[in-house]
């Protein structure tokens, strides 16, 4: 994956560009007015400031070769939608996690999500060449859960007491996958009628 390369996935509903400084002001609204799409996040991004540093941090991690995120706009409406990112990417084990995922209310079970994975999973794939693609989520976000099962990832299990959270304590992960030769088989196929 050439990190410096400015990737552009699309389809006729969703469009993913790499996120950039000046997508704040696209996505600010998410971040003032919408506190709850974060609940589950390890990232604080409520507020203008949180979300200033957590795309300040996508990019910076992206210059240094561990992650590649996205914005995310709806092609339907034109409009800003959320973002998502690989990160966690580990070329010569070919495998990476694909995370970070919000969306605005408004975009929530429109079928978008399914569109962008549908994208990012052909992507990490068919052209950067990876064997397995990684999913984690709180263990208590059980719409998270529904929502990466729906697309055809398997759960490997949950790995108690992972990570620090936020507001104090810490968080169960559910740790969920698809591997290459599912994609193939099965899930590629799948996910693609659910598109329709």
């Amino acid at each position: 994956m050439n990190f410096n390369e400015s990737y552009q996935l699309e389809n006729s509903c969703v469009l993913l560009q790499p996120l950039q400084v000046n997508h704040a002001e696209n996505l600010l609204h998410f971040a003032l007015e919408e506190p709850e799409i974060w609940t589950y996040s390890l990232v604080p991004v409520a507020g203008e400031e949180n979300l200033k540093k957590y795309i300040g941090q996508a990019i910076d991690a992206r210059l240094q070769q561990k992650e590649y995120a996205f914005v995310v706009i709806d092609k339907r409406t034109g409009e800003y939608a959320g973002s998502t990112r690989f990160y966690d990417i580990q070329v010569a084990n070919k495998v990476l996690q694909l995370g970070y995922t919000w969306y605005g209310k408004k975009f929530q079970g429109t079928g978008l999500n399914k569109h962008c994975k549908y994208l990012l999973l052909e992507f990490a794939f068919e052209k950067l060449g990876m064997e397995r693609v990684e999913f984690r989520a709180d263990n208590n976000n059980a719409r998270s859960i529904a929502a990466m099962k729906s697309i055809g990832c398997k759960v490997d299990g949950v790995l108690r007491s992972n990570m620090p959270m936020p507001n104090g304590g810490r968080r169960d992960s559910i740790v969920l996958s698809i591997l290459k030769s599912e994609w193939e088989q099965t899930v590629k196929a799948d996910l693609f009628a659910k598109l329709k």
